[in-house]
This record gives structure tokens, C-alpha cells and sequence, in this order.
């Protein structure tokens, strides 16, 4: 396993992506290249679900860019510069299989990251047909093409014993699992656990969950976030409210305090989920930020990215002590 600290890779230039690097104080957030609209792409993905038969805006919140297709190449060029302006290190992109709509805009990402200085790393998602073993496939073509860091979403579906014959044959990359169960983790032969889930997890258990994967030498990397709502996209009555943003500084606070090696954030735009920390406008029936820390009106629209920039640089500089 790749050591927390002073560790660099680097990336093939065909890869697209820029120079990897361990330090004390990274940080990750993940990222959403999934919606379409008709007019770039021939029909809506990911904005609307089917109520009844009719068309539902599927995000309790309306992005201050409006409905954008993630294959405009202006679109995601300002997602990087935002995300590198707030001190994030490195992009973590939903991938959902080769051949999927996320795969095809990877590149796009990738070489709109490298011109803005992020690294970028893998969401590997529950697509259709995944296995260990077709991850660790995956995971080593990845590797080729220049990836090195991959986190496996709802990883603990699959037993350890399992995970640990796929993944034994990978060498220079670092696979995080999605699981609070650290001991499931080091058996499966990962490198790092991360939590992901802002509905379920509230920060609470950070501190255990890092001091027992340090334990056994796995980096820890909880993931911090805004808020939850997802009624309108799935029907989950979970609610995690955002509470004009004091429930994103009491993430930051407990993954800080938990000495997290990296800390990620769920989400820049997981619009469905109202995890997005992405700039926000009011519409009809419809918040935006107004409240968070104070702010109103245009200024609120930024809020929580400002809120990043802050909580980054405090961790960096924390870590770095």
C-alpha cells in the first residue's frame, strides 16, 4: 500500500490527468459527468424522473447554471476551476463501466482537470454485471491509461475473501472501499475505507473508524457533505438537513479531529441526492443557500464553495503542522 505521506505518481500524458500526490491534508470530492439535456446530447438523463408519467425535476435544488449537459466542454471547464479555486486536490469521477455515457466524458474531465492542476481519481459505481473480479479488470486498465487512486462505491455487497483474490494481482494504484467496517476492508485488501453515504453517516463515528484503520494500516478518507435529500429522485424519506450550513462545518470538524488522511466531500453535484456543494439558485418551490452562514441573495448562490475553500486550507495547514 502507497504511504500517506510523500508519495508522487505520475500520470502517462496520454492519460490526461495530472501529477498525484499523498500529502498530509488532501482532500477529494466527487464528482457527477452524468446529466444530458436535448439540446447537447438528444434527451434528458439524471435532471427529471417519471412521476405518473409526467416529467419531475428529480433535485430538490436548481443549479445557478441551470440544467447543463455534462458534455459541454464550457460547462465542465468552469466545474474545475471552481473546484480548484475552493483548495480541493483531486476530482473523483463517476464511473459507471466501460461503454457508459460516464466513461465516454472521462477524457473530457480528465484533460479539463490537468489544465487546472487537479488529479483525478475513479468512482467506481454498481454498474450492470460488476464483480470483484471485473473491477480489478477494470481497475488495471484504468491503471494503464494513467489512474491511480480508485474508490469502490457499496463495496462490502461482496465478501472480503473475494475482494482479496481480485485485487491481490493490482499493484500501483490505491483502492478505497466504501464501508465503515475496517477489519472487512483490511481483509479484502484494500488500501483505505471512506464512508461516502451523507444520509447515513453523520460524522460520529470518524474517529473510530480512522483510529482502527491506522490500526491495521489503511488510510482513512471520511467523506463530508452539506446535507442529504433525495425524496424527489428516489423516494428515500431520509433527510440530513443542511441546517444553513452548520451541518457541513460539524463533518469538517469530526473528520478533522478523526485525523483523516484524506478528507472527501460528497458532493460537488449530486444534485439528485441535495448533496451538491455547487453554486445554487432560488426558483419557484425551490431553495437556494440563503441562510448559510449568513449570506443572502447572489452571495448565498456560492456559499458552501466558500465554505470549502476555508475548511480546506484549515486542514491543510493543520496536517501540515
Amino acid at each position: 500500500m502507497a504511504a500517506v505521506c510523500a508519495v508522487v505518481l505520475t500520470f502517462p500524458a496520454a492519460a490526461g490527468t495530472s501529477v498525484a500526490q499523498s500529502e498530509a491534508g488532501d482532500t477529494a470530492i466527487f464528482y457527477y459527468p452524468w446529466y444530458s439535456t436535448p439540446v447537447k446530447d438528444g434527451s434528458w438523463a439524471h435532471w427529471y424522473v417519471d412521476r405518473d408519467g409526467a416529467p419531475v425535476l428529480s433535485t430538490p435544488y436548481f443549479p445557478s447554471r441551470g440544467l447543463y449537459s455534462s458534455s459541454n466542454a464550457k460547462i465542465v471547464s468552469a466545474h474545475m476551476r471552481e473546484i480548484a479555486a475552493t483548495g480541493v486536490d483531486t476530482v473523483v469521477v463517476s464511473w459507471w463501466g466501460f461503454g457508459s455515457p460516464e466513461h465516454d466524458r472521462l477524457a473530457l474531465v480528465a484533460q479539463t482537470a490537468q489544465r487546472h492542476d487537479l488529479a483525478l481519481a475513479i468512482h467506481v459505481e454498481p454498474y450492470a454485471g460488476r464483480t470483484p473480479a471485473q473491477v480489478a479488470e477494470d481497475i488495471s486498465r484504468l491503471g494503464d491509461e494513467g489512474f491511480a487512486d480508485f474508490y469502490i462505491y457499496d463495496a462490502d455487497r461482496a465478501p472480503a475473501a473475494v475482494w482479496s483474490d481480485a485485487l491481490a494481482e493490482l499493484s500501483g494504484v490505491r483502492v478505497f472501499a466504501e464501508t465503515p467496517l475496517v477489519g472487512w476492508a483490511k481483509n479484502g485488501g484494500f488500501d483505505g475505507v471512506y464512508t461516502y453515504e451523507i444520509g447515513a453517516w453523520t460524522g460520529s463515528t470518524f474517529a473510530r473508524m480512522c483510529t482502527q484503520a491506522h490500526n491495521v494500516g489503511l488510510l482513512c478518507a471520511p467523506s463530508v457533505g452539506p446535507g442529504y435529500d433525495a425524496r424527489l429522485a428516489t423516494g428515500d424519506p431520509t433527510v440530513r438537513p443542511r441546517l444553513a450550513g452548520a451541518t457541513y462545518d460539524r463533518m469538517w470538524k469530526t473528520a478533522i479531529r478523526a485525523k483523516a488522511d484524506v478528507v472527501t466531500i460528497t458532493s460537488y453535484n449530486e444534485w439528485q441526492e441535495g448533496t451538491q456543494i455547487e453554486a445554487a439558485r432560488i426558483q419557484v418551490g425551490r431553495p437556494a443557500y440563503d441562510g448559510a452562514w449568513g449570506k443572502r441573495g447572489v452571495v448565498a448562490q456560492r456559499a458552501y464553495l466558500d465554505a470549502t475553500a476555508r475548511w480546506t486550507a484549515r486542514f491543510r495547514a493543520l496536517s501540515r503542522q
